[in-house]
């Protein structure tokens, strides 16, 4: 699959398979990306981190393989296979590898958050 386009309509897929594990790297994927929000397909490494930053909207955030450790405003988080969570718009958010996983993130733009 090109990694640089959408995933294709109207064509069933298996999320966990639309984005690859690359050693020492964060591969990311685009589901759907609108003006409206985006859905990404993210894979991280082992070891590896993505550093902190923060949105103007809230993220979902699912873990589809694998397990993660976050930090929302300074409060780490454990997600576990299965699991999700919703980042609050604004927040400082960054994510560690500890073990490999994978995650699929969904931002929703509406409005004005507060």
């Amino acid at each position: 699959m090109d990694h640089d386009q959408s995933v294709e309509k109207s064509k069933p897929h298996i999320v966990i398979e639309i984005i690859e594990y690359v050693p020492d790297a964060v591969v990311s994927r685009t589901i759907i990306k609108k003006t409206t929000g985006n859905v990404t397909a993210t894979s991280m490494a082992i070891g590896e981190e993505v550093g902190a930053k923060t949105i103007a909207f809230d993220t979902y955030v699912q873990i589809i393989d694998g397990a993660a450790e976050m930090i929302i405003d300074d409060k780490t988080i454990s997600l576990k296979l299965g699991e999700g969570i919703i980042i609050p718009a604004h927040a400082k958010h960054s994510f560690s590898a500890n073990e490999r996983f994978k995650m699929i993130t969904t931002v929703i733009k509406s409005g004005y958050e507060d």
